[in-house]
């Protein structure tokens, strides 16, 4: 989690300073608006997941040569209606399903055959959206723990944590499990970052918390790809989650329908109309 410059776009996020954090950040420039595109073709980004086909055991295919791609620093977002293989495409990215067809490169390594603890290895931390921490143990055991792998002094990655996520050093001593569901997230996510990922994934972080909650964990989500750490994130809140993202994916079952920056999305009248409620 080390901090380094990366010109992401200065309007994306909550302006209530009641939870934003104030100080002085880059000058940053937004992306250049241009015209939605279908379905990508090859592209070589810091993460890479080209034309993955796959299910689950020997069922049919949910993912139907779907393509997502994120460079270092950035964050992605995959939206789309239910069913559409959003989640299943961050398992197969994270390497809990086996592709039948496509790839997964990360810094130019091909992973597609890894399993899930090896690319914790690699550089990747994968947050579900349910059942993502340890209810009986205490908020910094839960943080700890995201630490396993590691063999140096993790309390600089802790204080960076806490710094990130004030609420958690002031319930360090709590059981995870009596915080509230916004808080619980901050945990998971923050869990996560002990790791010092290269990229995290996050599986719906908002599901099930207020609109309030939702923008903070927006805001700190930005923050944490301000530090170079690639975000790739399924999200329900497809709008707002669209106005912080780099890139957009729109999956229909399991294979991609539109995709572009977050203002060419937000901005094209058939994704405005068929997915974000016109």
């Amino acid at each position: 989690m080390t901090e380094a410059y990366d010109p992401l776009r200065d309007d994306r996020g909550n302006r209530d300073i009641s939870i934003t954090k104030i100080g002085n950040p880059p000058v940053l420039t937004p992306a250049e608006n241009r015209e939605t595109r279908p379905a990508p073709g090859a592209v070589r980004a810091f993460l890479t997941a080209e034309a993955m086909v796959g299910g689950y055991g020997r069922g049919a295919n949910i993912l139907n040569g779907c393509t997502v791609a994120a460079e270092k620093g950035q964050i992605a977002v995959i939206v789309g209606p239910n069913g559409a293989g959003k989640s299943t495409a961050m398992k197969a990215v994270f390497g809990m399903l086996e592709l039948r067809q496509g790839t997964v490169t990360l810094d130019g390594e091909d992973i597609t055959r890894l399993k899930p603890q090896e690319r914790v290895a690699r550089g990747m931390a994968f947050v579900p959206q349910t059942r993502n921490i340890f209810a009986s143990l205490s908020v910094e055991e839960n943080l700890e723990m995201g630490a396993f792998l590691r063999r140096d002094d993790i309390s600089r990655t802790m204080e960076q944590v806490y710094t990130l996520f004030p609420i958690l050093k002031e319930k360090r001593r709590q059981p995870a499990g009596e915080l509230s569901g916004g808080q619980r997230q901050q945990v998971a996510v923050g869990r996560a970052l002990m790791t010092e990922p290269k990229v995290l994934m996050l599986d719906e972080p908002t599901a099930g918390v207020s609109p309030i909650v939702m923008d903070e964990l927006f805001d700190r989500i930005i923050e944490v790809a301000r530090q170079g750490i690639t975000i790739l994130m399924v999200e329900q809140n497809a709008r707002q989650a669209l106005e912080i993202a780099d890139m957009g994916y729109v999956l229909v079952q399991g294979a991609n329908a539109y995709s572009g920056t977050g203002r060419e999305l937000l901005a094209d009248p058939m994704v405005r109309k068929s997915f974000l409620g016109g």
